[in-house]
């Protein structure tokens, strides 16, 4: 359990929520998912046992991902969900600890605010919220203190953000809603244009991480999908080929591979030297589908590296800095207070 004054960093993905605890790491991960019982307007589940419901309920109970795109989309739930979560670590709530934030790069005021409400009802008696992309950057092993551009995108569950980072600041960020989620939901309409059969998010999440690539001849697997025939209503199983993944995944990664070109023409030309120089890091699950970091070299003719571990990075980013919680009322250039909370 957590002792009392231990500040800690929150990732509240679209997908998955990540705890990151002072000196002991990544605590908890797991989806961003509740259940709800109708009956009562009680919290049946949350995090992992709430995912594995997802599509298997009855009319009673409703599994819900309370963020849409990065923002919060029901702040009850999201209150509820931190709350299960920070039960799991925190020993009392007579002195709760301080918390680090990630934020997508360009939601509004007020999205922040929900974030900091949501987080503080939990018990957290100071928020402190950062953007993404700079997570991602220190999560990544990127020294972005100095007068050197590095290029960071990060391809997450709800968004797909994007920055030049120099001077422990952004340079130029875009963000978009087009990521891991998205791309559930194209191979649910291709499953079903093209072998009219239904499957569920789950089913499709799985053959994106087991078999996605977003350019033909760099995979050979295979991944066997079951649903219900829309003819027939009986069941069926379809085996996937990862070059059938080509076909709902591409347009997705042309989008981004679009917002990368974008973000490059609007870079200082001395901070494009540094790019090229360095080059550009990928974090994020849906950065590891198979030819995403290729596509995106033929496109820019720029050297393009995934980074380790980079389902975690961002989180890694947060909890590295924490140390700077103490100075955010005075940035020292190393992390910048968009809010806080007392």
């Amino acid at each position: 359990m957590l002792n009392l004054g231990v500040d800690l960093a929150i990732d509240l993905g679209t997908s998955r929520t990540r705890i990151f605890l002072q000196n002991k790491g990544i605590v908890v991960d797991e989806p961003s998912v509740i259940t709800v019982d109708h009956e009562d307007n009680s919290i049946f589940a949350v995090g992992e046992e709430a995912y594995q419901m997802l599509g298997r309920t009855s009319d009673r109970f409703s599994v819900v991902y309370p963020l849409t795109g990065g923002v919060i989309s029901d702040l009850g739930l999201v209150e509820a969900m931190i709350t299960a979560f920070l039960r799991r670590v925190v020993s009392s709530k007579v002195s709760m600890p301080r918390a680090v934030a990630c934020v997508p790069g360009e939601i509004t005021d007020v999205e922040k605010r929900a974030v900091v409400n949501a987080i503080s009802c939990a018990g957290i008696r100071k928020v402190c919220l950062m953007e993404e992309p700079v997570a991602a950057a220190i999560g990544a092993g990127l020294d972005i203190s100095g007068p050197h551009g590095s290029f960071v995108v990060d391809m997450g569950g709800g968004t797909t953000d994007m920055a030049v980072v120099s001077l422990s600041g952004i340079a130029v960020s875009r963000s978009v809603k087009q990521a891991g989620n998205a791309m559930d939901e194209e191979i649910i309409k291709y499953v079903k244009r093209k072998y009219n059969m239904l499957i569920g998010k789950r089913t499709a999440e799985e053959a994106k991480i087991n078999i996605g690539c977003v350019v033909k001849g760099m995979a050979t697997g295979t991944h066997r999908i079951k649903g219900r025939n829309m003819i027939t209503g009986m069941p069926m199983w379809v085996d996937l080929h990862s070059e059938e993944m080509v076909e709902p995944l591409k347009d997705i990664a042309e989008m981004v591979v679009r917002q990368i070109q974008d973000i490059l023409e609007e870079t200082p030309p001395e901070l494009v030297g540094d790019i090229h120089d360095g080059g550009i890091v990928l974090t994020g699950g849906a950065s590891q589908i198979v030819g995403m970091d290729t596509r995106i070299k033929v496109a820019t003719d720029l050297r393009v590296i995934v980074a380790e571990d980079p389902r975690n990075c961002v989180i890694k980013g947060c909890g590295d800095s924490i140390k700077y919680i103490d100075k955010l009322k005075h940035p020292d250039g190393t992390l910048t207070p968009i809010t806080d909370r007392f």
